[in-house]
């Protein structure tokens, strides 16, 4: 048996995004049914990230980078996710 990268999951998004919410919701699903971590950082606290993401939120990370934007898809997040375990 090989072993399997560790995974996280990152949302970025801002309070009061309903699409944000949304996306949470997938991602609490697949991050619980793969065991693999998820978190969730507000781009209203970092210039940076507001700079860089504000047009496309809610963003997904898989591992640090960049999965999807606006929605996600259930099917692609798993399949990234399963992926990445991969080391790929």
């Amino acid at each position: 048996m090989t072993d399997s990268v560790p995974v996280t999951i990152t949302l970025l998004g801002k309070p009061g995004c309903h699409l944000c919410d949304d996306a949470r919701e997938v991602i609490v699903r697949v991050a619980a049914d793969l065991g693999v971590a998820w978190e969730e950082e507000d781009i209203t606290r970092s210039p940076e990230l507001t700079r860089r993401y504000w047009e496309q939120i809610p963003v997904t990370l898989v591992n640090g980078v960049q999965h999807d934007f606006w929605r996600v898809d259930e099917r692609r997040l798993r399949a990234a996710v399963e992926q990445a375990r991969r080391g790929r």
